[in-house]
């Protein structure tokens, strides 16, 4: 428990520092190699994917995906890269003389396409107007859900939520999670609106909680029954006490969508007009 609370403090004030200090072609960079990071994690750390050039394939595939998001997708580019991506893969099938099934092939579309596109959905909320004020909004949901749910289980945690999938996780959690959630998605529209004059809708900060909180939950259980599967404790340990990216951002891969989504249907706050 002291590793993990001292790395949150340590790398929660750089990842802030990142967002909203760097350029934002720098930060679409960093979200692209923390994609590419997941990939590899995600089919070579589970051992569901052994073969370097599929790995390598879905690592530059998932780097590429926060690159095209940054510059809001062209179409061409895309189209492109999905077809050359699709032929590296189905090439290694036909070289390898069928030894390699079409699951891994599978499993690398998931690694280089589905989870990028779902992390990097951070860059496109970046990129949007006022972006540096919205991205937090989305790991405001998701640290505070996950710090919530830690602490209210830790302490209060009687009944199990799901004991096959994440042993640890407790209903109480899930409430603590919550509550914490909403309380900070208030508390950050009210900032909003006294220090940097956004008409807000605390109305919807409270659906953004709630939502988000389940999202976080969710994605949570996502990544945990993958490692459940392939017997794995954690997908890598570049956070002391966190584990890999995708341990720390497992939640991520639903809260951040879920936060591009709303923003676009019920943004919580505007900035006023002059």
């Amino acid at each position: 428990m002291k590793t993990r609370i001292i790395s949150a403090a340590i790398a929660l004030p750089l990842l802030l520092i990142v967002v909203l200090a760097l350029p934002k072609v720098l930060t679409a960079i960093l979200f692209g190699a923390m994609a590419a990071i997941a990939a590899y994690e995600l089919l070579f750390v589970t051992k569901l994917v052994t073969n370097v050039r599929l790995i390598a394939y879905s690592a530059i595939m998932a780097f590429l995906t926060a690159i095209w998001s940054y510059h809001g997708y062209p179409h061409s580019l895309e189209t492109i890269g999905i077809l050359v991506f699709l032929a590296a893969l189905f090439a290694e099938m036909m070289i390898s003389h069928i030894r390699v099934p079409f699951e891994k092939v599978a499993m690398c579309l998931a690694a280089g396409l589905l989870v990028p596109y779902l992390l990097t959905s951070l860059v496109r909320i970046h990129i949007m107007t006022p972006g540096r004020h919205y991205i937090l909004i989305a790991f405001i949901l998701a640290f505070s859900s996950d710090t919530g749910a830690y602490f209210a289980g830790k302490f209060l945690g009687r009944h199990k939520l799901a004991p096959v999938i994440s042993p640890k996780k407790t209903i109480e959690g899930v409430a603590g999670g919550v509550l914490a959630a909403v309380a900070c998605m208030v508390l950050y529209a009210f900032i909003l609106s006294a220090g940097f004059k956004f008409q807000v809708n605390y109305g919807y900060a409270v659906i953004y909680g709630v939502a988000g909180s389940a999202a976080s939950v969710f994605g949570d259980l996502c990544f945990s029954v993958i490692k459940r599967q392939t017997g794995i404790k954690d997908y890598g340990n570049i956070l002391p006490g966190h584990g890999g990216v995708l341990d720390r951002f497992d939640s991520m891969m639903t809260v951040g969508p879920l936060t591009e989504i709303l923003l676009l249907m019920i943004p919580v706050a505007v900035p006023a007009v002059i």
